[in-house]
Formats: C-alpha cells, sequence, structure tokens
C-alpha cells in the first residue's frame, strides 16, 4: 500500500496542520468539550462498549473529555499502540484515563501492554481517528503515515463484515470542499467537530 500524496496534498497537510497548531490552549479545549457533547447524545456512542480513543497531539482535536465520560459510563476505553513485529498497523490496548504511558519506537506514548493484552478490531464497537483535513463525504487525510488505513483495509473488501464504526475527531476548520480518495484510503462513518456531526451512508 503506497503512502504516495500529490504535492497539493502536502500543501494543504502543511496549512492545516500550522493552522491548527496556531490555535490557542482555550480555544482547543472549548473545541474538545463541545465536540465530546456532540457525541455524548448519540446512539453511536451511548450503546458503544468498547471505544478506542487516541492521545492529541500537533493540535489535534482532544478525545480526553470524551474519554472520561465514557470511563465514568463503564465503557471499556482503548487506545492504538504499534503492531510488535513492525507491520505499520496498529493495535488496540485497553488504557483508562490518568494511566501511566510509555513512549513507543516513534516516541509516542502508548499504554503499558503486555503481547496478550490487545484486543481484535472486531470487538470494538467505536474508533475515534485523528486526522489532517477532512470532506463531505467523509474522506479522510492523515498524517500520511497510512497506519489507519492498513489498519482498517478490510473494510473496504468486506464493507458488510461486523466491525467498529470509523469516527473521525476535528476540528471544523479542517474541512475542505474535497478530497481525493484513492483505492486504498477507508472512509469514515462520520466526522465529529465542535459545531457538530457529520454522518456519511456508505
Amino acid at each position: 500500500m503506497s503512502s504516495f500524496v500529490s504535492p497539493s496534498s502536502n500543501a494543504l497537510r502543511a496549512r492545516l496542520r500550522a493552522e491548527r497548531r496556531a490555535l490557542t490552549p482555550a480555544v482547543r479545549r472549548r473545541a474538545a468539550v463541545q465536540a465530546a457533547r456532540h457525541l455524548l447524545t448519540r446512539p453511536l456512542f451511548r450503546n458503544a462498549r468498547r471505544i478506542a480513543f487516541y492521545l492529541a497531539a500537533d493540535g489535534e482535536l482532544d478525545p480526553l473529555p470524551l474519554a472520561h465520560h465514557a470511563t465514568a459510563l463503564g465503557k471499556r476505553c482503548y487506545l492504538p499502540v504499534l503492531h510488535p513485529q513492525g507491520h505499520r498497523r496498529l493495535w488496540f490496548a485497553p488504557w483508562r484515563p490518568g494511566e501511566p504511558l510509555r513512549p513507543n519506537r516513534y516516541g509516542i506514548p502508548e499504554p503499558l501492554w503486555e503481547r496478550s493484552g490487545p484486543v481484535h478490531l472486531r470487538v470494538l464497537d467505536l474508533v475515534l481517528l485523528p486526522l489532517v483535513a477532512f470532506d463531505d463525504r467523509c474522506n479522510r487525510m492523515g498524517m500520511g503515515a497510512g497506519f489507519y488505513d492498513r489498519t482498517f483495509a478490510w473494510k473496504l473488501r468486506r464493507p458488510r463484515w461486523d466491525g467498529p464504526r470509523l469516527v473521525g475527531y476535528a476540528y471544523e476548520m479542517q474541512q475542505v470542499a474535497a478530497l481525493d480518495a484513492r483505492a486504498w484510503d477507508v472512509p469514515l462513518d462520520m466526522v465529529v467537530t465542535e459545531s457538530g456531526i457529520l454522518c456519511c451512508e456508505k
């Protein structure tokens, strides 16, 4: 699976990342709380028992307020971890807000987990994905490494197979008119921003 992006895609990614990083801490906190409120009311979240989150970095919209709500409601929370055999795919390990973390080989914090700890993707109900850009068809532009697309590539081959719903989590200003969806790009089921929810029927 190639991770090639055009020069225009690189320029768009660089611009949106810079704009995201320029947001003040107060704006980021307010947006995180507002986005959590939007998803809290949805059956997709209320009915989910196992939810994968991510740790915000590089100015990303922070799902931690939603993770606190999920924990209080008795839901099981998970974070992505690198596959130990270096397959450039993700596993998801159990985690609760406040538990200790350790850096992986890229310096990204991960839960303290044993090889038997990560769960099979099929048992997750909901996965929140960070992104750099999205469009109104729920196409997603990530950081360019392709980890999430490789991890969920089976959803392209078996769209009716039971598995987690994929929800993009982003600021409204990250929406663009259109993204060029490539054959390996896994589309989202929904995008949540501080302004509301964009649902995409497949």
